[in-house]
């Protein structure tokens, strides 16, 4: 199996949670893991926005980076993120769902070029069929 692991999963991992546990397990015996390059980011973000020590956060960065391939954002990743954003806020709308964040849509996008499922709990991406749901 070949997966894309969205911010939500990583961080469920990185706090160690139970939901984490599933999600270790998943990356050790994917054939093949990706993150996307944003992910970085968003996950930074959370944890400094918390206060976490910036120490700690480079060190989750480094396992992330360590246990997936991260993948940049081309013209292609670029396209494919602009037509499942429309797709995920379309769905978001019908749901009475927040509005999606371009984050997910990268996510989205990646996974479709790299022909993989997602490994997420967020709820933008229930129910989707590339959705592997961490509960």
């Amino acid at each position: 199996m070949k997966i894309v692991i969205d911010t939500y999963a990583w961080i469920d991992l990185l706090i160690g949670s139970e939901k984490g546990k599933k999600v270790k397990e998943l990356i050790e015996n994917a054939q093949e893991a990706y993150t996307p390059s944003i992910v970085l980011a968003e996950t930074a973000r959370k944890f400094l926005r918390e206060g976490t020590d910036e120490k700690t956060i480079v060190m989750w960065l480094e396992i992330i980076t360590s246990a997936s391939v991260i993948t940049q954002i081309d013209s292609e990743t670029a396209l494919e993120a602009a037509k499942c954003y429309l797709e995920l806020a379309k769905k978001a709308k019908i749901s009475k769902q927040n509005t999606p964040r371009l984050f997910d849509a990268i996510v989205q996008a990646t996974a479709r070029i790299n022909q993989c499922q997602i490994l997420t709990g967020d709820e933008h991406f229930r129910n989707l069929p590339e959705t592997i749901w961490v509960e």
